[in-house]
């Protein structure tokens, strides 16, 4: 079974995106899965502030934040799911300052290495995947398994989904669930 962990990045208490981590997590589960959270909205990680001093400290940052929390789930995780709303065509920026500060797993000086294999990608917005609303966040994600060379599980992104609690009358949290089912051991 897996390490899987789940990045979620909304600031919202169960919003939807939150609902959609759920519902993956909850078929994950099911799955046998080992299933941790990390929710950076609630976590606080101040963006990178590229001193280039990772790992100077015996840790991958040197700033103490909600990263420090991050960083051994992160050495644990074999598979990474970001679970964002969609803010301004790309994810929030609770998680994308933990995505930023991955940099110092990528020195060749870190300490540890990650042993992350694959990723998912799901996310909440009340526009929608055909107008292009997602094009961005779909090339961000892209361009990370790309760069670190991870397998894409799958991608929900659940469109027409603006108020709180508005994805509980759609279909999405089912794909979820159903996606996290599919991981295979």
């Amino acid at each position: 079974m897996k390490n899987i962990l789940v990045l979620t990045g909304s600031p919202r208490e169960l919003g939807n995106s939150a609902l959609l981590a759920n519902a993956f997590m909850e078929g994950a589960k099911e799955n046998g899965h080992r299933v941790k959270v990390f929710e950076t909205a609630f976590h606080p990680i101040a963006p990178c502030k590229a001193c280039d001093k990772c790992w100077s400290g015996g840790k991958p940052c040197v700033f103490k934040d909600g990263f420090t929390d991050l960083a051994p789930l992160l050495e644990q995780a074999e598979i990474l799911v970001f679970a964002t709303p969609l803010y301004w065509f790309s994810m929030s920026a609770q998680i994308k300052s933990a995505i930023d500060k991955l940099y110092a797993y990528m020195k060749p000086e870190a300490k540890n290495k990650l042993k992350i294999e694959a990723c998912v990608l799901l996310a909440s917005a009340e526009g929608c995947e055909k107008d292009g609303d997602y094009d961005g966040l779909k090339a961000t994600y892209k361009s990370i398994i790309d760069y670190l060379n991870l397998k894409d599980l799958g991608m929900i992104l659940a469109g027409h989904i603006g108020q709180k609690g508005a994805i509980l009358q759609s279909e999405y949290l089912k794909a979820a669930k159903d996606l996290g089912r599919s991981i295979k051991g």
